[in-house]
């Protein structure tokens, strides 16, 4: 039986978006000339990889999981302009789906010696264990000669990119999940006022409902644990959320904020609609774009597709940090990190785009188009929208720079919560019994 391999076909965005099986063709030399035209077309298709006249560039293949309409054009940004620097040559290498799904495909080629030139990753302890077997190139000196510590903030962007005080990864953005995104259209036509927090949405539900609109879009597991995560601080406040996740104090669990949080959680699993498990972040959020939903709980990244709709902020779609209720952010953000290679024209291509990176003029482009934050405090954002303007302003206080769940829980108590959470949304279940069994997950924490 001939053998099959997968091959990926290429959207205009440069995007993977559906396998292909194809008979292996028997001889090596062949199938290499089909991975050449498979990648030639890609390039041609992404716009992005292999220009005319670019036949003495150093190629530099570059993987990622931005593959919606936003961060595609996202990607283009960095791409076209790391191209238009001499001598050098974005291949585009997406892999479809999330995190989750790309890391482990990204080790698995570091560790087995086919590394790419550079790569989008999470930092953390996949990263921090390639580091420690040498396999990530040391980006210190770079950062040194261009000041990064004194340009990018918060300083904890950096320092998630620092290992026994050296630097391995360039921090790209800011990204945070406290928002909550509206469709002003589908409330002015159907003679509603547009909420201004998660309260008078609950309240429009009904009517939009009658409406035949569904009030609240969401989908894959993350999503829906996102809504909860969003609401411990949005509604229980910062001061709740500290002891229950920081202090791990388990009669906070038990408090009237902390009660709200679940009651909230609740009202949302009863305004979705019945097929939102399984739907893609980007999918939902073009529900809300295209006026089929009201509203999305999903992070600044969701920006970017708005973007891509020709959609206007405060015109066509509100944005309202901390639900409107407690505008505070986390601040996790997007990181490229550098595996090492035996060529010294990949290590220079390298370190030209982890300058380029960190540039003021790709960080404003970039960010615009991606709908995230720039690292960089000392770029001009003139031309930023109201939704980005709202954010920068929250971050000029550093009280109101939340700490991320993954920062003040165990990996154990943060998927006991989240399987909580998951069941309960998908469920009947009741807040007290909610509550009760936060309450034993907590008092087990670490």
């Amino acid at each position: 039986m001939m053998e099959l391999f997968s091959l990926f076909k290429i959207n205009k965005y440069g995007c993977t978006h559906q396998a292909l099986n194809v008979p292996f063709p028997g001889n090596v030399s062949v199938w290499e000339d089909i991975m050449k035209r498979v990648l030639i077309s890609a390039a041609l298709a992404a716009g992005v990889a292999m220009p005319l006249g670019g036949a003495n560039a150093t190629d530099l293949e570059v993987t990622h999981w931005w593959t919606s309409g936003g961060e595609a054009a996202a990607v283009k940004v960095l791409a076209d302009n790391f191209n238009a620097m001499e001598g050098y040559n974005w291949v585009d290498s997406a892999i479809a789906g999330s995190g989750s799904t790309a890391n482990p495909i990204i080790i698995s080629r570091i560790i087995g010696g086919n590394p790419m030139g550079a790569t989008q990753m999470n930092t953390g302890r996949d990263a921090e264990e390639l580091i420690q077997a040498g396999l990530m190139l040391d980006l210190t000196e770079l950062a040194e000669k261009e000041n990064w510590a004194e340009k990018i903030r918060p300083a904890k962007l950096l320092g998630a990119c620092e290992f026994e005080g050296r630097i391995y990864c360039v921090p790209i953005n800011i990204h945070s999940w406290q928002w909550m995104w509206l469709n002003r259209h589908v409330f002015e036509d159907n003679g509603m006022e547009v909420p201004a927090n998660w309260n008078e949405l609950v309240a429009a539900a009904p009517k939009l409902r009658e409406a035949g609109v569904i009030p609240l879009a969401t989908g894959q597991p993350w999503q829906v644990d996102g809504i909860r995560n969003v609401m411990q601080s949005a509604i229980g406040g910062v001061d709740n959320y500290m002891a229950v996740n920081g202090e791990k104090d388990p009669d906070a669990v038990m408090s009237d904020e902390n009660r709200a949080i679940w009651e909230s959680f609740a009202d949302a699993r009863s305004m979705v609609d019945d097929a939102y498990s399984g739907r893609d972040w980007n999918v939902a959020t073009n529900m809300v774009i295209q006026g089929d939903a009201a509203a999305q709980v999903m992070g600044d990244w969701a920006q970017g597709e708005f973007a891509m709709a020709g959609q206007k902020a405060g015109v066509d779609y509100d944005c309202l940090p901390g639900l409107g209720l407690n505008p505070v952010l986390d601040t996790s953000g997007d990181a490229f990190y550098f595996p090492k290679n035996s060529d010294p024209e990949i290590t220079e291509a390298q370190l030209a785009l982890a300058s380029m990176l960190v540039s003021p003029e790709v960080q404003v482009e970039f960010n615009l188009t991606k709908g995230s934050l720039p690292v960089r405090g000392d770029v001009d954002l003139e031309a930023a929208n109201a939704c980005m303007k709202k954010g920068l302003e929250i971050l000029k206080n550093p009280d109101n720079v939340l700490a991320s769940t993954e920062m003040l829980l165990d990996s154990d108590t943060q998927g006991q919560i989240t399987d909580l959470a998951l069941e309960f949304f998908s469920s009947d279940m009741p807040v007290d019994e909610a509550l009760e069994r936060q309450q034993e997950i907590i008092e087990q924490a670490r």
